[in-house]
């Protein structure tokens, strides 16, 4: 099963990924993170098909994409 995993401390909370994801797995955290902003979190991690969309779509590199065990990297800074 596919896996998402947001870092908080880098997320800016601009839901570019919870608005580009088709199964609506992500939804935007009712706590702050440490810069004071809301951060993505999965919601419904069952429904992950693994496409990568958010993290490709996300600016601040703050989201991977596990799939059964494979690491998908977007951007390697």
């Amino acid at each position: 099963m596919p896996k998402i995993v947001v870092d908080e401390k880098r997320c800016k909370g601009c839901e570019r990924c919870v608005e580009v994801c088709p199964q609506g797995v992500l939804a935007m955290s009712k706590k702050l993170n440490q810069k004071g902003y809301f951060y993505a979190v999965p919601t419904e991690q069952p429904k992950c098909l693994g496409c990568g969309l958010c993290a490709i779509n996300c600016p601040d590199v703050a989201i991977e994409v596990f799939v059964h065990g494979t690491q998908y990297q977007f951007h390697s800074y």
